[in-house]
């Protein structure tokens, strides 16, 4: 694309003064850099993508609240991991991580194991048990 056609549509970037480095032809049919506020297609899919995270995030906490599910998965979510980089972070075994989801098992680990995962997620221990006062 030519350094004039570099979209400029309003964006998620343009808001927080950002601008995306994009490669575009100069008027000598050079390569170079062009700066671009954003891109209408790709705004949608960063949007969608977005809109995705926020409903696991509510997903999780609510199964957190109908104490299916531990509130390890609900911050996993929150922070935009996923099962493999979570228990590479906290140093166990995917298998574990996944057993730690689950309430009963949740409520019998040490602490030694709980400050692993506030740790990661950058919260207290206190916060971790409890997800209303973690925001």
């Amino acid at each position: 694309m030519k350094k004039s056609e570099v979209p400029q549509d309003k964006s998620n970037l343009e808001s927080a003064n950002f601008k995306e480095l994009c490669y575009a032809v100069d008027e000598n049919g050079e390569y170079t850099t062009a700066h671009s506020t954003g891109w209408d297609p790709k705004t949608i899919a960063l949007d969608n993508a977005i809109q995705e995270i926020n409903q696991r995030v509510e997903d999780a906490k609510t199964k957190v609240i109908n104490n299916q599910t531990s509130p390890i998965e609900y911050f996993m979510e929150l922070h935009k991991m996923d099962l493999p980089i979570l228990a590479s972070y906290v140093g166990f075994w995917k298998w574990r991580v996944k057993r730690h989801f689950k309430p009963n098992v949740f409520n019998k680990l040490s602490d030694k194991t709980l400050q692993k995962y506030a740790d990661v997620f950058e919260i207290s221990i206190a916060q971790l048990k409890n997800i209303e006062h973690a925001n």
